[in-house]
Order: C-alpha cells, then sequence, then structure tokens
C-alpha cells in the first residue's frame, strides 16, 4: 500500500515562505496498489496530484469524508472527470436530509463551477456511504459516522498486509469530561484500533482548543491520547490550522513529542511524503 500525501492544511489553501515545509494544499490523500488507486478527499492538493497519478486500470475511486469544501474543491479540476475512458467513482456520507449527488451539484454548477455534472464526460457513478464496509480492488474499506459538524465520516483501509486509518476531521474530546477513556464509548476508535498508521486532525494546540470546543477539530494533546488509546502504531497529526507557520508547527511539535510517552511513532504530516506500508511502518 503505497500513501502519498498531497494535501495536509485545514480549513483554506495557505501558500507562502512561513508554510513551505509542511505544506499549504487542503485534503487530498494518495493510496495506490496493483494498479488500483483511490484518492482520500478533493482538496486543493489534487491539483499537485493531477501531474503524477497513473490511473492503469481506467478506474479512480474518490473517497470524500463529508463536504465542506476545503474537502472538495479540487474536485472539479481532477482531470479524470473529463476523462470520457475513465470511470470514476465517488464515495461520500449519506445524508438524512438530500442526496450525495444533490449536495456535490451544488459545487458542479453556477456561480461556483462553471461545469454541471450532467455535462463531465466520464463515466461517472456515486455512492451514498454510511457506517459501511466495501471492497474496491485489494482495499477493504469500513466507514464510520465521527463527531464534526454536518455528516462526516472516517476510514478504515485494510490489505493483506497493513491498515490505514483516515480521520482528518475529527472532535473526539466533545463531551461532558473531554476524551473519555473507554474506547466504546470514543468516536472513531472502531477505525483507529491498530491502526499502522493513522492520519488524524490536529488543527489546534491544547490552548487554542479551550476557545474553539464545538468547532469540529481536536487539539495535539487529545489527538496523541486519542491514538495511544486506540494502540496506533504510527500517528500523523493531519489538518494543519491555515495560521500555523511551519516554526509554530515545529515548537507545538517538540511539545506534543516531548509528553506523548509510549512506544508510538509520532509526526506531523508534511506534504509531499510518500510513505509504504508495511515497509516503513511498523
Amino acid at each position: 500500500m503505497k500513501i502519498t500525501l498531497w494535501g495536509v492544511r485545514g480549513s483554506i489553501p495557505t501558500s507562502g515562505p512561513d508554510t513551505r515545509h509542511y505544506g499549504g494544499n487542503t485534503p487530498c490523500i494518495e493510496v495506490s496498489e496493483d494498479g488500483w488507486t483511490l484518492i482520500l478527499d478533493a482538496g486543493s492538493g489534487m491539483q499537485r496530484l493531477n501531474s503524477s497519478i497513473k490511473l492503469e486500470n481506467k478506474r479512480v475511486d474518490i473517497l470524500l469524508t463529508h463536504l465542506h469544501f476545503d474537502h472538495i474543491q479540487g474536485l472539479g479540476f481532477f482531470k479524470a472527470l473529463f476523462n470520457p475512458e475513465m470511470e470514476v467513482h465517488i464515495w461520500g456520507p449519506a445524508s438524512t436530509l438530500t442526496s450525495l449527488r444533490s449536495r456535490l451539484g451544488k459545487y458542479f454548477s453556477p456561480p461556483l463551477f462553471p461545469v454541471h455534472f450532467r455535462d463531465l464526460p466520464c463515466k461517472l457513478h456515486l455512492h451514498e456511504v454510511e457506517n459501511s464496509t466495501f471492497t474496491i480492488g485489494p482495499f477493504v474499506i469500513n466507514s464510520r459516522y465521527v463527531t464534526h459538524l454536518g455528516p462526516t465520516i472516517g476510514f478504515r483501509i485494510s490489505d493483506k498486509h497493513a491498515v490505514l486509518s483516515y480521520i482528518p476531521d475529527h472532535e473526539p474530546a466533545l463531551g461532558p469530561k473531554g476524551l473519555s477513556k473507554d474506547l466504546k464509548w470514543l468516536s472513531g476508535s472502531d477505525l483507529a484500533l491498530n491502526s499502522d498508521l493513522l492520519l488524524h486532525d490536529g488543527q489546534f494546540s491544547s490552548e487554542e482548543y479551550k476557545n474553539k470546543v464545538g468547532w469540529g477539530h481536536c487539539s495535539m494533546e487529545d489527538a496523541t491520547a486519542f491514538a495511544a488509546l486506540a494502540g496506533v502504531k504510527h500517528l500523523m497529526l493531519f489538518h494543519h490550522d491555515p495560521s500555523h507557520t511551519d516554526q509554530q508547527l515545529d515548537k507545538l511539535f517538540r511539545d506534543i513529542n516531548h509528553i506523548k510517552g509510549g512506544k508510538m511513532k509520532l509526526d506531523l504530516a508534511v506534504e509531499g511524503t510518500e510513505i509504504n506500508l508495511p515497509k516503513v511502518v511498523k
């Protein structure tokens, strides 16, 4: 399972010399194996993916955690959508109010975008998922609703050798007593359990989080505690706040890395990183 991080920033793309190291593009992850390609979220990082992606079997699957704009803003610029030979599957969270096609159709229409869904030349298939299990090529995928504003899911992606968990927007500590220590009641814990690699929301410092409870995001400290409780082998903190510079992220990481304890490997996600599971992450 090869994983490439094309966008790791949250909320809004942020470019400039102060964000050059960790990157400024919003969420987009490429997962590939045996000619099959999954794309996790379609943020502005999708533009970088466009220049390198190899779609050997004329099919690509896009798994959307939710439809906030930072997770779909690159979708309309994905070249496979404009190729009549391509089969494009988009998987996204079901809603009790409107269909996935209707919600995405608001983006694929003026004034937000000049091209309508109906005019896309690719072979397009939309799939609504809930607390679901499904298979794409060599991957077995579990989706579960998690704590975030609006219908939002996380993904657990398994092959014969490794498990990747992807929960980029998540507030597991939202509740009267903060982060539960009981996995049974902890949002997203079944997705993260014993995974080889977890990409997880770590947008705020603990001090910032005090004033942003209920915003749908997580402090680095809570994310680290969540991963440790779930027995994760390697945690990459993800969805960096757009206001955090490289220097600020370095300092926040030093603080959290100092207190994490245990054997779990901890990193900040860096745009452009390539990971091969299970060879790199043990």
